[in-house]
């Protein structure tokens, strides 16, 4: 068998880069010597994330619509023609086999042009409701992997393969929780709440932390905060309390993830995924300023199932305080959740995705 070449193109956020590096990481761990490039948005975190996976990437002049008038969406015509161009020649002089999308719009003109000249492409859809790019992609897509059932609405249900999402190798096998608690420096006897915002932060998370931390410490508890890089300015501040620990980003989330007694978390697809398969007691608070409301969609899968809580923003004010306090004194209800999302989780999602790319290399 020849040498095979994939190109994997997505990005924008944590949520799309991710699961493109972990198929990418198994592809590699299957054929060695395949040859792989990435394509994702100029100016955008995949270009400092994946070159740190150790991958080359070319980036598009491309972004997405904005919901009001501005001069990005006067210039997305021109952006439209120069992804696709740019799709056109980077894929003519790299010959892949397949041409993986995980989501983002570079993974659009990339895929788009690639299924106009025959070659076999691969979705990989991570929320329960998908977004315009891969809806539009569907339709000459070979394969759809996704996470969520009951997607029949959006894609064929004859290329649907559900699968879950990829997600950390790390995360797979469980760290100790001894290791965790020496490596923050935390106290053994207090339970820890692990607070995620995203790979960027969220705004509203960091605004109810800060306002919530005298009584969230009152509850004898410990805090690790990640509250994203544009925000570590505003909030670095509170690393002075006694068990507040404020950082802008965890390298270590396997560690992270073994020391947290209760999460609270945005429902982006990676993070639900990855919850899952640490089955740990989780507050969702979905952010309402995404496409198609999404992650309110994503938590509600899980909540319906009695799998996490699920908090909306506009619920904050009267509802959090009540909520985390019933939780956190309940050793019972942790159980229950922990166990509810653990039967969610597929662990074997990013081998089955790379099952399916393997069948069209053929």
């Amino acid at each position: 068998m020849k040498k095979p070449r994939f190109i994997i193109s997505g990005g924008g956020t944590g949520g799309h880069i991710y699961p493109a590096v972990a198929i990418a990481n198994e592809l590699k761990s299957r054929f060695p010597e395949a040859e792989f490039l990435f394509v994702g948005a100029k100016d955008k975190m995949e270009m400092q994330k994946v070159p740190q996976a150790g991958y080359a990437i070319k980036g598009l002049w491309i972004s997405g619509i904005q919901r009001k008038l501005t001069l990005d969406n006067a210039m997305f015509p021109f952006k439209l023609l120069s992804s696709m161009w740019n799709s056109f020649r980077i894929i003519k002089n790299f010959k892949p086999d397949v041409v993986i999308g995980t989501g983002g719009f570079a993974s659009g003109a990339v895929l788009k042009v690639a299924s106009m000249l025959g070659i076999p492409t691969v979705i990989q859809e991570q929320n329960s409701y998908p977004g315009i790019t891969n809806k539009l992609l569907a339709k000459k897509a070979n394969k759809i992997c996704v996470a969520y059932e009951n997607l029949e609405r959006f894609f064929p249900k004859d290329k649907m393969i559900l699968t879950g999402n990829p997600v950390r190798q790390d995360l797979i096998n469980e760290a100790s929780k001894s290791e965790a608690i020496a490596y923050f420096k935390l106290d053994a006897n207090k339970k820890t709440l692990l607070v995620l915002g995203g790979s960027l932060g969220a705004r509203r998370i960091n605004q109810l932390i800060e306002k919530e931390l005298d009584f969230l410490l009152s509850q004898n508890i410990q805090i690790i905060w990640q509250c994203g890089k544009l925000y570590l300015n505003d909030y670095s501040k509170y690393n002075e309390k006694e068990n507040v620990q404020v950082v802008a980003f965890i390298d270590r989330m396997d560690l992270v993830y073994a020391a947290a007694d209760v999460v609270i978390s945005r429902s982006g697809a990676s993070s639900v995924s990855e919850l899952c398969i640490v089955g740990k007691p989780t507050i969702f608070i979905p952010s309402p300023n995404v496409a198609e409301d999404h992650q309110t969609k994503n938590a509600k899968a899980i909540s319906d199932k009695n799998g996490a809580i699920l908090i909306r923003e506009s619920e904050l004010e009267t509802q959090f305080e009540t909520v985390f306090s019933d939780l956190i004194s309940s050793e019972s209800k942790q159980v229950e959740l922990s166990q509810n999302i653990k039967k969610l989780a597929k662990p074997n999602a990013t081998k089955d995705i790379v099952e399916e790319i393997v069948k069209l290399i053929n």
